[in-house]
């Protein structure tokens, strides 16, 4: 299955974007640590050029700590960018941002020349609740859904430090399969948009791997060995009383306890993939959508000569 999610007011959000990078010196792209790949948007560069950029981890507290330390390392080795986490437990994070901003900008600062920072995400990575920290008071509406925040608005950190929000901001088209399953996992994209029993099994199927232990103590449960998914899902059900008649499983139940556990902490500190696993599913999902897109134009080109609109090619 592929998830896809791209409703009206996020090609407005896009819109606003390519207006506003014309005035900016910084970009903060909040990322969800706990699948910092997956929740990068890969259209933010296409629309903010050469910025300087600045890549926050939020979340920080609920990811493998292992695991984010070798994301800060591997986008901190990227040019004219910069890598630091948060979490809900920072009660001031504004003097790192600002610091942070001002190295990847050093010629900007003072009211003749006021740092002017936008700040992108994808929905539901916290960036609302980070802004509402910054700023000591509920500048900016938060909630466990996708897509809350609607309009951009400016904020101000110091006398010459402007911070412009925008909306939460998915891309058109996902070609990474797993990003698309990490990303319903997260509470990025909206509920109609995916099956929670499928992105729990794919959920099931990365933790059995990585976070056994984690799962076992969550469910009370042993994981076999060669233990399916499908029959983990199953056993997490009958642990956890979501039970239809005659004594079988609520898949469907069962499905939402997993997501709701994972998003919430419940199965401990996880990280749903490395640097190097999505460099992998990256390249296997651009190679696919290449192949798809050859297929496109070779549809679409007899078409074109059917009616007429191109000369048929010489053999």
């Amino acid at each position: 299955m592929a998830i896809q999610w791209f409703p009206g007011h996020m090609n407005l959000t896009k819109k606003a974007i390519s207006e506003r990078i014309k005035d900016t010196d910084v970009v903060i792209e909040l990322l969800d640590a706990r699948l910092p790949g997956s929740s990068a948007n890969p259209m933010l560069a296409e629309l903010t050029g050469s910025r300087p950029a600045l890549k926050v981890l939020n979340k920080q507290d609920l990811a493998d700590p292992s695991r984010t330390a070798l994301w800060l390392a591997h986008y901190n080795s990227l040019p004219d960018t910069r890598a630091i986490g948060l979490d809900a437990s920072e009660t001031a994070p504004s003097r790192r941002l600002i610091s942070a901003c001002r190295e990847l900008a050093p010629l900007r600062g003072g009211m003749v020349k006021p740092m002017r920072v936008l700040i992108c995400g994808i929905p539901n990575v916290g960036k609302s609740t980070l802004i509402n920290t910054l700023t000591g008071k509920r500048a900016a509406k938060t909630g466990d859904e996708a897509g809350i925040t609607k309009l951009e608005q400016r904020i101000s950190l110091a006398d010459d430090f402007y911070l412009y929000d925008t909306p939460g901001m998915l891309w058109p088209r996902i070609i990474v399969a797993k990003s698309g399953y990490n990303l319903a996992a997260s509470g990025a994209i909206g509920r109609n948009a995916f099956n929670e029993e499928e992105v729990a099994l794919e959920l099931l199927d990365y933790l059995i791997q990585h976070y056994p232990a984690a799962v076992e103590a969550r469910y009370s449960l042993q994981i076999a060995p060669g233990m399916k998914d499908e029959q983990l899902l199953e056993e997490i059900g009958r642990k956890r009383g979501a039970l239809l008649g005659k004594g079988r499983i609520n898949l469907q139940k069962a499905a939402e306890i997993v997501i709701h556990d994972f998003r919430n902490s419940g199965l401990g500190r996880a990280t749903l993939e490395t640097p190097e696993e999505f460099a992998t599913w990256l390249k296997a999902g651009q190679t696919l959508d290449a192949e798809r897109q050859v297929k496109k134009d070779a549809i679409e080109l007899k078409r074109l000569i059917k009616f007429k609109k191109v000369p048929r090619p010489e053999a």
